[in-house]
């Protein structure tokens, strides 16, 4: 697109009509979620530019398959990364790359802390220097656990488990500052488990489920199986990051979750049925730093619009149909 189209969102541009010709860098481009973020955007017309260690491979989302999409190759913990992604005229930054892993965090602390503080400081600092109007960060319901006694909402207070949910509280609070400090509006999305196509390289829950019903491996069950959680349908994460982009009200933290929650037993159920194959669990001890139930509201969400329009089980169905045809 012609670089004099690219600039900051003007405070009164609302909705994804508002991306159009709009430089928004999206970390992380090449992963799951971020190659369906990165296809969404440029299916309106957004000047994309995807920042990852490695490129999109056709199997995942081949979000570049028919765009043209800007890449930079590195690691947003090498300072030139930062820089050579966020340039003047960048109007959003879609914040996705990170390390995900709660038991890797828990085994490498540091670096959690490297790839979800300290590159995200960077980022944000690089983003006020650039003129960068909108932040929206990939967040997690991880940053309250001790809090997890009820129905997470976004006043719950932030008591992480584990170094994994205390670098997205952080990576919270720096996002609170340089909206209140400097006016890079940012916008926190608290994502339950996020599931859908184009994630067979993924090693969360419904992957593996699909593994054991290839007959790979078998799956295991933390504890009795008996702990809920919300799966949401990254067709729903989508366009709840489009709304955070192009709603200039919404900030802070925001849930987006299904707002319904199965045991890990009824998910294993599910999943048989979608797949039509018996599946072969083991139950093994519970993980240090494991919250016992995901229970969301997602009501403040709802308040700016987004609704979830994907069923669990439907979801499931289209994830069967990719991995077993």
């Amino acid at each position: 697109m012609p670089e004099a189209e690219v600039g900051p969102l003007a405070p009164g541009q609302t909705g994804t009509a508002s991306l159009a010709g709009r430089r928004v860098v999206v970390t992380g481009g090449s992963g799951f979620i971020g190659g369906h973020v990165v296809a969404a955007l440029c299916r309106l017309g957004a000047d994309v530019l995807s920042v990852d260690r490695r490129p999109a491979h056709p199997f995942r989302c081949h979000p570049q398959g028919d765009h043209d999409v800007k890449l930079v190759l590195g690691d947003l913990t090498d300072r030139w990364v930062v820089d050579a992604s966020v340039e003047a005229g960048t109007a959003a930054i879609v914040h996705l790359a990170a390390q995900t892993s709660v038991l890797r965090s828990l085994q490498d602390p540091q670096g959690a802390l490297d790839n979800n503080v300290t590159a995200l400081g960077a980022l944000l600092e690089r983003s006020r220097k650039a003129g960068v109007s909108t932040f929206v960060l990939a967040s997690s319901n991880a940053v309250v656990g001790r809090g997890a006694t009820g129905t997470l909402h976004e006043r719950v207070p932030l008591m992480p488990l584990t170094p994994y949910g205390a670098t997205k509280a952080a990576g919270e609070m720096l996002l609170s500052c340089y909206d209140a400090a400097y006016g890079v509006r940012g916008v926190a999305l608290r994502l339950t488990n996020v599931y859908g196509p184009a994630m067979t390289e993924k090693d969360t829950a419904v992957p593996r489920l699909m593994r054991a019903a290839a007959g790979e491996s078998r799956f295991e069950v933390y504890g009795d199986g008996s702990q809920v959680r919300d799966y949401v349908n990254v067709a729903d994460v989508v366009s709840a990051v489009l709304l955070a982009l192009g709603s200039p009200a919404m900030s802070g933290p925001v849930v987006i979750g299904a707002g319904h929650s199965v045991s890990v037993l009824d998910l294993v159920a599910l999943v048989e049925q979608a797949t039509g194959r018996h599946l072969p669990v083991a139950h093994v001890p519970a993980k240090a730093g494991e919250m016992p139930a995901v229970v969301v509201d997602n009501s403040l969400a709802r308040s700016f619009g987004w609704s979830p329009q994907v069923s669990l089980e439907a979801g499931l169905a289209e994830v069967a149909r990719e991995w077993f045809g």
